[in-house]
């Protein structure tokens, strides 16, 4: 029975905040408590054996939701921070078993074609077509997990850990917009294992968040997409000054930084805008630069998602990415093309 104001009953809300305030305090000093035990986040990948992100063998955890927008983003199912659907119409037999079964009459069968297409708007995620669908052509992205659940998985493969160097990688969508009382205590416990921890960021985040993970992280791999503000907010729905700011922040903390920078040909590959990169990365301690040719497997994804794709995303060519990367190494970096 609810109290007044939505308490339980018999207690206040006063009592209900020193509970929370107590909970984190204890997840602070490293003690379980029934707080930490009910933290969930939406994860919509954990990729194993994954040779990118960082040294040697690693588990990749993607964390669902993002503050920005990027018009290439190759996962844009990680954008929204709710689970929801992905449809392959090349995997649909036209059985219609999925019909029947949503509660929301978001499955409308095409009189011409014969195919159950998706009213996404209003898809509540139910996962009840999922189930319906023997051939997996209907998929819902976006499972909340526990920290135990996450930790059940990155365990099976310590032995990969130790044998490459490797470790784990927070990834997303952008795991520093999570729960950070969740992701604090995920990495307190793969640092307890000795796992080295990377953290794939946008950036944009408040700098508290990267506060809180500094003590647990070895490396950040932060990208970088242009210096020019309003191209920024042009691509990506956002400006970049919070990004550059927590990047300087970051560095004189001490941090670990390795720049990752996509490349997308008539966004950022022009001399103009590599060398405005340069320029913001000029004063910092960055240890290396991952460059990332543009790929279109993203469009295909928005297209299950009933997303009309952008149009005109392509890589530079490979003369234009050999004379990127030499830029970066001319000023003494150390560059990798790919992740």
């Amino acid at each position: 029975m609810q109290g007044r104001g939505g308490s339980r009953s018999g207690t206040t809300a006063t009592d209900d905040d020193d509970a929370v305030r107590q909970n984190r305090s204890f997840a602070a000093q490293g003690f379980d408590s029934p707080y930490l035990k009910m933290l969930k986040a939406q994860i919509i990948n954990i990729q194993k054996y994954s040779i990118h992100d960082g040294e040697g063998i690693r588990t990749v955890v993607f964390f669902k939701g993002c503050p920005l927008a990027c018009l290439w983003c190759h996962n844009p199912e990680s954008r929204r921070f709710e689970s929801e659907l992905l449809f392959n119409a090349e995997k649909c037999t036209l059985c219609l078993a999925c019909v029947p079964v949503c509660p929301n009459r978001a499955i409308v069968k095409d009189e011409k074609t014969g195919k159950p297409n998706a009213v996404f708007s209003s898809c509540s995620a139910c996962g009840a077509c999922e189930s319906a669908c023997l051939f997996g052509a209907r998929e819902i992205v976006g499972k909340l997990c526990t920290v135990e659940e996450l930790m059940d998985e990155i365990d099976k493969d310590t032995m990969f850990y130790e044998q490459s160097g490797g470790g784990i990688t927070l990834s997303g969508g952008e795991v520093m917009a999570a729960d950070m009382d969740f992701v604090e205590e995920l990495l307190r416990r793969c640092k307890k294992r000795g796992y080295s921890v990377n953290i794939d960021t946008c950036g944009y985040a408040p700098y508290e968040n990267f506060e809180r993970v500094l003590r647990y992280t070895d490396a950040f791999l932060y990208d970088v997409k242009l210096a020019d503000p309003k191209k920024h907010m042009r691509y990506t729905g956002r400006d970049n000054a919070l990004i550059l700011e927590n990047l300087k922040k970051l560095g004189a903390a001490g941090a670990r930084i390795i720049i990752r920078m996509p490349l997308i040909e008539g966004v950022n590959c022009a001399d103009e805008d590599v060398f405005a990169v340069l320029e913001l990365l000029r004063p910092l301690h960055i240890e290396g630069v991952h460059l990332l040719p543009y790929h279109g497997i993203g469009r295909h994804k928005a297209e299950r998602m009933g997303l009309s794709a952008p149009a005109g995303m392509a890589p530079p060519g490979a003369e234009r990415l050999n004379a990127i990367k030499a830029h970066f190494e001319n000023r003494g970096y150390e560059v990798k093309i790919g992740g």
